[in-house]
């Protein structure tokens, strides 16, 4: 665990997925929050596997657009929101995100394991919060709560 700027991991992210998220409107709405303790590398992997689907589910859609939001939540936490506005999930799929092998795209595409290592490395590594709403038609939106200092116990 080290502290770092959570923006710095946001920004080096976008940079490796610049090819990707090249057709995609990005918008950073950056808080203003100070460094996290974290496990940098594994943090960088979440954000890595949030933006890559968001820009898979954005593929064919006019007008795409991904935003990412920072906000201190207080003084324990801080807030990674990122949203898109593409096609969305129904309940049937978005409840099975974070299952192990999961997945939506075709065969040789994905392996369904990008979600589910996203949700261990925040809940159990880093004692947070991983949720993601959706609404078909509207988009999906990923909400990461994690502690700004490391923690031994459940938010």
């Amino acid at each position: 665990m080290k502290r770092v700027d959570i923006h710095d991991g946001l920004d080096s992210t976008m940079l490796i997925l610049n090819s990707k998220l090249k057709p995609i409107n990005v918008i950073k709405a950056y808080g203003n929050c100070p460094p996290v303790e974290c496990l940098p590398s594994q943090l960088n992997q979440v954000f890595t596997n949030i933006l890559s689907n968001a820009a898979d589910a954005l593929i064919s859609e006019p007008n795409a657009e991904i935003r990412i939001q920072t906000q201190t939540l207080s003084d324990d936490f801080v807030e990674i929101s990122i949203s898109d506005n593409g096609p969305g999930m129904p309940e049937s799929v978005s409840s099975k995100i974070f299952e192990p092998f999961f997945t939506t795209k075709a065969v040789g595409k994905g392996t369904g394991l990008g979600l589910s290592i996203s949700y261990q490395i925040i809940t159990e590594r880093h004692r947070g919060i991983l949720q993601c709403q959706s609404v078909v038609g509207q988009g999906t939106s990923f909400s990461i709560k994690i502690p700004i200092a490391a923690r031994r116990h459940q938010p």
